[in-house]
């Protein structure tokens, strides 16, 4: 048998009582809601979860204009930082070998057929007679309405537009070439990411200058005979762009980037 204490016994009597005269309508029963409730309650906290993990912490509709402007910053940076190193191990290289060669004997003659062979490459730099020629957008103002007919694209210099001054030079004999006083090779890749330049992992804004080392006469023949050089001169005269050519003494500055191939194909 179970003992308990008076004042427990009489409580336990207390609520029996009261409980025997409330009706049956007015005793507590289940309600759905008190399933239904934190049933809701956990799919709302599930969802808030699901969408904060695939935002990744950020509004879905954040724009990323700030972060791509912040990494080609950085690449900047990077190049910048690389150049520099390239061309105090270069001069390092230079003074080394300079010390173990002397004066006389087989190792000067390499060095000069090494320093023929530089100025053949491209990494030394040029100076002579030449011709620059320049590329520009339309000079328009932001809230000035477009000519009739025309679209913004027809208003700026097309990646299109550069390659085909660049290789009109080339086929007019240039000896050296360099664009925004950068110089080209014959690997050099030009691209346009809008209405900017990326070459060799920097970045230019309009206006594009190419320069190129060779006889004038005979550059400006070729450009007067390219087709892409021809067309770009009747877009500009319609809708504005800048196009000019001159003939002066020019230099051209040594290639400064890496020289390895990133890929390469057999020719069949």
């Amino acid at each position: 048998m179970e003992y308990t204490s008076g004042a427990a016994s009489w409580q336990k009597a207390l609520r029996r009582a009261v409980a025997a005269l409330l009706p049956r309508r007015t005793r507590p029963r289940s309600s759905g809601w008190s399933i239904g409730v934190p049933l809701i309650a956990a799919a709302a906290g599930l969802l808030f979860t699901t969408t904060a993990t695939t935002a990744g912490g950020t509004a879905l509709r954040e724009d990323r204009r700030p972060q791509l402007t912040q990494l080609i910053e950085d690449r900047r940076e990077q190049v910048a930082a690389s150049e520099a190193k390239a061309a105090r191990l270069r001069g390092e290289v230079e003074d080394q070998t300079a010390a173990l060669a002397g004066a006389d004997g087989p190792i000067k003659t390499e060095r000069d057929r090494a320093a023929g062979s530089r100025l053949a490459a491209g990494f030394t730099a040029l100076t002579g007679n030449g011709v620059t020629v320049e590329l520009n957008d339309a000079d328009r103002r932001p809230d000035q309405p477009l000519p009739k007919g025309a679209s913004n694209d027809d208003l700026v210099v097309h990646q299109s537009d550069v390659q085909a001054v660049v290789n009109a030079l080339w086929a007019g004999g240039a000896e050296a070439m360099s664009i925004m006083n950068v110089r080209v090779l014959s690997t050099s890749a030009v691209r346009c990411v809008g209405n900017t330049l990326l070459l060799h992992g920097r970045v230019y804004s309009p206006p594009f200058k190419i320069v190129a080392i060779g006889d004038p006469a005979e550059l400006q023949r070729a450009l007067a005979a390219s087709n892409g050089v021809r067309e770009f001169k009747e877009v500009a005269d319609h809708y504005q762009l800048g196009y000019s050519e001159r003939v002066s003494t020019v230099t051209v500055p040594a290639f400064e980037d890496s020289t390895a191939l990133q890929s390469a194909t057999v020719p069949r």
